[in-house]
Parts: C-alpha cells; sequence; structure tokens
C-alpha cells in the first residue's frame, strides 16, 4: 500500500518548548488483562479493523480530535500507538491516522513511529502493512514465556503465539522491535523469570522494557491478591528479580538506560525519553495524557464522554482551558522523570532552571542515600565524585541514581527528595 504522508526535512535544533511527540490512544482489545487499570474498550475475539462499526467510528473522532488541535510550528518526530491494543486496527486505520498527523503537524523523515501489537492479533500481511505506512518500531506485548503465567494474567495470546509473532516480525525487518515483559507475576518464581530473561536475550530484540507488577485498585488483580502477600512474590524476591534482570541484560549487551528500560545502542526509545526528559507533547484519544504549554489533560476514559468532549474541543477552537504546571510541580516532575534515566540530571541546568538555593535543597534530601551509594554524582569527565556531608554540590556535572540499587529504591529517594523541597517552601 503507498501512503499520503507529507515528509518534511529535519531541523538542526528542536526547541524544547514547542512538542515534537505525539501519544495515540487505540483504546480496544479482546479482554482486559487481570492487572490493567487503562482506558479501554473490550471488543472480543471478532472485532478488528474496518469490520467492527466500534473502531471506524473512534478512528473517525479521533482524527477530528486531531484535525482540531493546532500546530505549534514543528514536525513530528515521534509517534506512539498505545493502548489497548493498535494491533486490532487494519494497516489503512492507521495510515489514515498517520496521514491525518502528517496533514497537521508534518511528520519528520526520520521520525520514530512505534505500535504496539500483542501476538495473535496479526499477520504477515498486516504488519507489512504497518510498515508500508510508515511504522518503524513495533513493541510486542510479551509479558512471560511460560502458559501458566499468561493464563494467571488473563492474557489472550500463549507463547506459541509469542514465537509465531516474533517470526512475523522478523520476515518484515523493521528496524526497531521492543518486547515489554512483567515480573513480580502471582506465583512467578526466580527461575521463571530467569528463563523469561534468557529466552528475550535470545530473541535478540533492540529494546526490552522490564515492568514490576504494580496492584491497581479496580482491577481483577486489585480485587484477587493484597500487596506483599501470597501467591505475589515478596518484596525480596521481586527485588532479587529486579537485580538479576540487570545482570543478564546488561550482561548481553543491553544499556539500562532507565529505571525499566534496556536497549541495545543506538536503540533507545526516542519517544519515551520525551516523558522522562519532561519535555511537551501531543496526545489524542480517549483517555489520553497530553502536556501542552505547561498545561496537562488528560482526555475523558469513557468512549462517549470522550466523543461528546472532541464535538465541545472543535466547538472551543482547539483550546483546552486548564491551569497551567506550576514552578514547584515542574521541579518535581523534573526530579521524578529525570532520575528515571541513567543519566540522570545535569546540575548546570537545575541551578539555572530552579537556582542554586534548589540545588542545595536537594543535595540536603539525598545525601543519606548518597551515603548507602543510591545515589552518585558525577564529574562532566565523567569520573565519580566523592563529596563529604558539609561540601556543596559541584556547579557542573550530574546527579544519578546508581544502578542497580539507586534503581531498585528510587520511591523511597523521590519520597524524601520530595518531603525535604516541600518542607523548605
Amino acid at each position: 500500500m503507498t501512503t499520503s504522508l507529507k515528509i518534511l526535512s529535519n531541523n538542526e535544533h528542536l526547541s524544547l518548548d514547542i512538542p515534537t511527540a505525539a501519544y495515540v490512544h487505540i483504546p480496544f482489545c479482546r479482554r482486559r488483562c487481570f492487572y490493567c487499570d487503562f482506558p479501554i474498550s473490550v471488543v472480543g475475539d471478532r472485532a478488528k479493523g474496518e469490520t467492527s462499526g466500534t473502531i471506524v467510528e473512534y478512528i473517525d473522532v479521533l482524527c477530528e480530535e486531531i484535525s482540531a488541535t493546532p500546530p505549534q510550528g514543528k514536525p513530528l518526530t515521534t509517534v506512539f500507538f498505545g493502548g489497548g491494543t493498535p494491533s486490532l486496527l487494519s494497516p489503512q486505520q492507521i495510515n489514515k491516522i498517520l496521514t491525518t498527523l502528517a496533514n497537521q503537524y508534518g511528520i519528520s523523515q526520520n521520525a520514530e513511529i512505534s505500535l504496539e501489537i500483542d501476538p495473535g492479533t496479526f499477520d504477515l500481511a498486516q504488519i507489512q502493512g504497518y510498515k508500508n505506512a510508515g511504522v518503524t518500531r513495533f513493541s510486542l506485548g510479551v509479558q512471560a514465556f511460560q502458559d501458566e503465567l499468561l493464563q494467571v494474567c488473563g492474557r489472550s495470546h500463549t507463547t506459541a503465539d509469542i514465537l509465531a509473532a516474533i517470526d512475523l516480525i522478523r520476515q518484515v525487518a523493521i528496524p526497531e522491535f521492543s518486547i515489554d515483559l512483567i515480573s513480580g507475576l502471582p506465583k512467578q518464581t526466580i527461575a521463571q523469570w530467569q528463563e523469561t530473561l534468557e529466552k528475550a536475550v535470545v530473541i535478540n530484540p533492540t529494546h526490552i522494557s522490564v515492568y514490576d507488577l504494580i496492584i491497581e485498585d479496580g482491577t481483577a488483580f486489585g480485587r484477587y491478591y493484597q500487596p506483599g502477600s501470597q501467591p505475589l512474590p515478596t518484596d525480596e524476591t521481586t527485588a532479587q528479580m529486579y537485580r538479576l534482570t540487570q545482570q543478564i541484560l546488561t550482561n548481553s549487551g543491553y544499556e539500562h538506560y532507565e529505571i525499566s528500560n534496556y536497549a541495545q545502542p543506538g536503540h533507545q526509545c526516542r519517544h519515551n525519553r520525551v516523558y522522562w526528559e519532561n519535555r511537551p507533547y501531543y496526545a489524542f484519544g480517549m483517555g489520553a495524557a497530553s502536556y501542552l504549554n505547561r498545561q496537562r489533560f488528560t482526555r475523558p476514559k469513557k468512549r462517549r464522554e470522550y466523543y461528546a468532549w472532541v464535538k465541545q474541543l472543535i466547538a472551543d477552537g482547539g483550546i483546552i482551558d486548564t491551569p497551567q504546571v506550576d514552578e514547584q510541580d515542574i521541579l518535581l516532575e523534573t526530579l521524578m522523570l529525570g532520575l528515571r534515566l541513567a543519566e540522570g540530571l545535569e546540575l548546570a541546568v537545575l541551578a539555572e532552571k530552579f537556582s542554586q538555593e534548589t540545588l542545595e535543597k536537594i543535595w540536603h534530601g539525598v545525601q543519606p542515600y548518597y551515603q548507602k551509594g543510591w545515589v552518585a554524582i558525577f564529574a562532566t569527565n565523567g569520573e565519580r565524585i566523592s563529596l563529604s556531608s558539609n561540601e556543596n554540590l559541584p556547579i557542573m556535572g550530574r546527579l544519578k541514581l546508581t544502578d542497580p540499587e539507586g534503581f531498585l529504591f528510587s520511591n523511597t529517594i523521590l519520597a524524601a527528595l520530595f518531603s525535604q523541597l516541600e518542607k523548605a517552601e
């Protein structure tokens, strides 16, 4: 198939204040996984692509939202189709959305265009069609390589479906290929987790995302289990799983570039880095959250309410009236997101953006964890700096969480840091 994308040449420098990324939410799933609290619509095993009136209607409204949202002057460099199960859409529907985005904002020539896909929901012609439409990156929802664990999760696929899906992906030779895995599942053992990691390494995707199970209220797991109780693994076991992940994947050539993400050199997810660097981005679709003009806004999470909201957006000329994020929240978000990255935060940028006084408060807040070795400071030449408690942070250099212990206890560190900054106000 052909595409009518409007291709633009890359600008050498893009302002960090102008959005160049777009998230597109596709809410449809065959069934709801037991751990999922995302805004989705369950459509069953038969609904798919143009054969589903529900999906067709949603795509039309989604494109109306895109067309009603004013551009801010730069072409898109990343697009991410998340869900839900975007691979329930046909290539023609993905192409329609990309064409609408391109006509409204432009899409750069070497843009990263990611599509989440689930095993058992596509064939060779379908994913070849996605690639022809402009998709450059597939993210495959594997979660586990044991059928019994997939059943525990409520997943609709089997390990045989996973292997068949991987074979199809290899046939289309997509430039970027990521898989998602989940640790800490009910009844999951260390041995099973090691097997999953070793199978992932053999498959050799360019990127691996590894998430620790979180029990959310309102989910099936939230009704079945209490955090910290059997058959969920203990905190000690999930910590061991995290350390094992870091060991196996980094020893296999993957860079641990973010708390939950590993990539082969040169294959980090460019779109997700937009979030972690706290840069603005467009978002479209039911329940999608955008960050534009220092405004964070989440769309309605039910389909009919979202449709009504889009109608109002069009009537309002594309204007979303919501309060701007204040300076304190920007600081906390910058710390929370930036410390997820292996390179951490640049001290000079923090001092310039938030003041030297703020930098001193940050140093005071992380000192206990610096002493534990969970927080580290590096000079601009990459050498690790050793500081006593009465010394000030250097003007230049980077503040980082160490791997794996700092990453593992990041929530503890951030809670203490936020408490310190809020007390100082």
